[in-house]
């Protein structure tokens, strides 16, 4: 493969990249699918649909992942989530920080790009603000902080931070038949409990689960199988092309913003390209307006005052923040890094839910403080 070919497939990596996002964003304006009103839900009305939603399509995206990795079509020891430090104190203190803000915020990091499709300037304020805190969480005065404090706290595990790594070592199995056989158990669990919903059998719950959860497993077969070239004609090592971690990738919004802010910005500068990242973000905005539109369900919308600009800013702020601390978001955690078994993902979520309840209840005790 030369240089030309290299470049060819790396046009095809960000146009397929970019279309499945696009079903991305379709499919999630179309259904509500939203990681924080499913926990609103089951918070204030005791309403479990959402959340079966988000668990079928955590069970379908698992299961996918698996089989993937069982038929050699990519190495899950080469994902964005393998790791060999478990990094729980960030993941927790992250993840809480995100689940807080997406609350403030109306939303998390995709709900936002589903919403700037569908004509929310609320949520494009919130895009800006929470790239630029993610950009400093990444590389400025918030990431000196973030490494010099949790990112400090990790346990050493040679073996590997996921499940399977775990298992495999324990139980003297193949890794990709270990992998396999949790994913089947613990993504088959998610996949029943789903369905036992009482009323949960119709189109738009089915298509949020199975549709969500297939574009998590196909933006892992375009990111492991598509764009990996084993040898670069150039450097002569392997690459995972258009990816900002060199290393294989599937949807996640956070640090993505960031990108996509710094593209945006220094357009010019020939250093900065487009990635899987960046085009994803371009792909969900793309794919909820079309469905905004064909819906006859794109309004404009604004602040309505000066609390809800504030809200929305801090919010915002603590996303950004959180999710780059967190290793990813509601999408990038809870469901790409979870379906890789990554036990860093279980406690990102778990922080996740546990700032969301928090925001919630805070919310709740200032709606009876000002009645």
């Amino acid at each position: 493969m030369d240089v030309s070919d290299i470049t060819a497939r790396a046009h095809q990596v960000l146009w397929a990249a970019f279309f499945v996002s696009l079903l991305f964003g379709a499919i999630a304006q179309r259904t509500h699918f939203c990681t924080m009103g499913a926990i609103s839900d089951v918070v204030n009305i005791g309403d479990w649909t959402r959340m079966r939603q988000w668990g079928l399509a955590v069970g379908v995206a698992m299961i996918g992942f698996a089989l993937l990795a069982w038929a050699g079509w990519i190495d899950p020891g080469k994902s964005l989530y393998a790791s060999t430090r478990w990094m729980w104190l960030s993941a927790l203190t992250g993840g809480a920080l995100f689940g807080f803000g997406m609350v403030l915020a109306s939303g998390c990091g995709s709900k936002t790009l589903v919403r700037i499709g569908s004509g929310n300037l609320k949520s494009l304020v919130v895009f800006v603000v929470m790239g630029i805190a993610a950009f400093a969480t990444l590389k400025g005065i918030t990431a000196v902080l973030r490494v010099s404090t949790v990112d400090r706290i990790a346990l050493e595990m040679p073996g590997g931070t996921s499940l399977t790594a775990i298992t495999s070592s324990l139980a003297g199995w193949n890794p990709a038949l270990a992998g396999l056989a949790l994913a089947v158990v613990i993504g088959g669990a998610l996949i029943v409990w789903a369905f036992a919903g009482q009323d949960f059998f119709n189109a738009d719950n089915l298509l949020a689960g199975l549709g969500i959860g297939a574009v998590v497993v196909a933006m892992w077969w375009i990111s492991g199988r598509l764009g990996y070239v084993v040898e670069h004609p150039e450097t002569l090592q392997e690459v995972f092309l258009t990816t900002n971690s060199g290393r294989m990738e599937a949807l996640t919004f956070t640090a993505p913003m960031a990108y996509t802010l710094d593209w945006l910005i220094l357009f010019s500068d020939k250093s900065k390209v487009l990635t899987i990242a960046i085009v994803s973000v371009a792909g969900v905005i793309v794919g909820a307006a079309i469905q905004a539109l064909a819906g006859r369900s794109f309004r404009w919308e604004g602040f309505r005052d000066v609390e809800d600009l504030s809200n929305h800013l801090v919010g915002a702020m603590l996303m950004g923040i959180g999710g780059v601390t967190a290793m990813g978001c509601t999408v990038g955690q809870g469901l790409s890094g979870v379906s890789t078994l990554s036990i860093t993902s279980f406690v990102a979520v778990a922080g996740i839910i546990g700032g969301a309840v928090l925001a919630f209840r805070y919310q709740n005790w200032r709606l009876e403080r000002m009645a």
